[in-house]
């Protein structure tokens, strides 16, 4: 009997890698011994609408991409994962809860080598939350903040470190702090914002995004004093296999401890060490204007994963199991030691040998499939859209011609290495 699994795409301003998913898995025309039955997968995307808390919605996994700052869809995918086990990427319990803060304290606990980073109450603290009165606001803050130095603090960190929001979000009010001068100034321009100082990683010699979906992971090169367009680095051959290992060992382990099956991880080498210092990332950028040469591998392990996940019908997680990381952390060993021991949770947590073996016998044509889409019209036609929606109307044709000609260079590349 011919089963549909239901894939629903919750979006934003999203344009490029819905088209491109939703065209892969047209073309791949998917229909899954499964039992006795046969399965066959369905792509739409979700509407935003009233909604009755005890109606059932017919999607078996959702993609979400909007949750992150659209409330309505943020509590809707709360419901259909809670009410009707609907599978979402990401899980928007640990999206909402757990703030870069949480992820620091968390990996610190774990070992990770984080840089030394404080956290500064806010500046100012008027005008007052809504649900809190002014009054009330001076009182406490009267009766129970302490009175601090800045430069002290300044002192003990060591220059230069980094101020930046706790919770983080787009490069919001992040500045490079190289004196008690401009820590003062950039304190005093915080206003009500809740701010870290973190240590600065120097000379640090390569900074490097690991992307994470399920229990894939692509280490990509990164620098983030380019265009935006560009801070993705093409290049290859500039970590070792056994730092590619452990940084993606990183991605993996902070993933599954935060239930995420969706970020970015970056760290910072230095002396031979990666520290790494942003992983809460759980939205992370995945538009070909910016992944550009990195874009079909994001589009193809999205299509990997969320088919895995939709076929075998697994049962999302959620809330994090942390105990069993934090009792590897009390044991004995140094980090290095206790880092594999991190990732067997962590390839257990994603069920990395059954997805592995559902991709070697149900999507052996995916790559072939792929590398014939990204070489079409239509796949240039989805970039230049989403070139247009961004770029001024006299730079369209040049960037839609530059990105495209960066995903042929993968295509190359990919065939090379699969010996396609």
């Amino acid at each position: 009997m011919p089963k549909t699994r239901q894939i629903g795409l919750s979006l934003g301003a999203d344009i490029c890698w819905p088209a491109c998913y939703e065209e892969i898995v047209k073309r791949l025309n998917l229909s899954l011994p499964s039992g006795t039955d046969t399965v066959d997968f369905a792509v739409e995307r979700v509407r935003v609408a009233p909604y009755d808390l005890q109606y059932t919605p017919k999607y078996d996994v959702v993609l979400d991409r909007i949750t992150h700052w659209f409330m309505t869809t943020r509590e809707w995918v709360k419901k259909a994962a809670i009410m009707d086990g609907v599978y979402v990427l990401n899980n928007p319990w640990m999206i909402q809860a757990a703030e870069k803060h949480t992820t620091y304290a968390a990996m610190l606990r774990l070992g990770f080598p984080v840089p030394q980073t404080w956290m500064l109450p806010p500046k100012s603290y008027f005008p007052a939350p809504t649900i809190v009165s002014d009054a009330d606001m001076l009182a406490t803050t009267r009766r129970y903040n302490d009175l601090f130095s800045l430069e002290k603090i300044g002192e003990q960190i060591g220059y230069p470190f980094f101020m930046k929001p706790y919770d983080g979000g787009a490069w919001r009010g992040v500045s490079m702090i190289k004196d008690a001068a401009q820590l003062h100034t950039s304190y005093d321009e915080s206003g009500t914002q809740v701010m870290h100082l973190q240590k600065a990683v120097e000379p640090f010699d390569l900074f490097v995004r690991g992307m994470g979906i399920g229990p894939q992971v692509n280490v990509m090169k990164y620098d983030p004093t380019a265009p935006l367009h560009a801070r993705y680095v093409v290049a290859k051959d500039f970590v070792t296999d056994e730092e590619k290992k452990t940084l993606q060992m990183y991605s993996r382990v902070i993933n599954a401890f935060f239930c995420w099956d969706y970020n970015t991880c970056e760290s910072l080498r230095k002396d031979g060490t990666f520290f790494p210092i942003d992983f809460a990332n759980a939205c992370p950028d995945s538009q070909v204007t910016s992944l550009h040469y990195h874009f079909p591998w994001m589009v193809l392990s999205l299509v990997r994963w969320s088919l895995f996940v939709a076929y075998t019908q697994r049962k999302m997680r959620l809330n994090p199991d942390w105990e069993s990381f934090f009792k590897i952390a009390e044991g004995e060993g140094d980090f290095a030691t206790k880092l594999p021991k991190y990732d067997e949770l962590a390839r257990k947590h994603f069920d990395a040998e059954r997805f592995e073996e559902f991709c070697g016998t149900h999507l052996k044509h995916l790559d072939e499939v792929a590398l014939e889409f990204f070489g079409t019209d239509a796949a240039k036609e989805i970039f230049r859209q989403k070139v247009g929606a961004l770029f001024p109307k006299h730079e369209i044709n040049v960037f839609t011609e530059h990105f495209y000609s960066q995903v042929q260079d993968w295509r190359t590349d990919y065939k090379a290495e699969k010996k396609l």
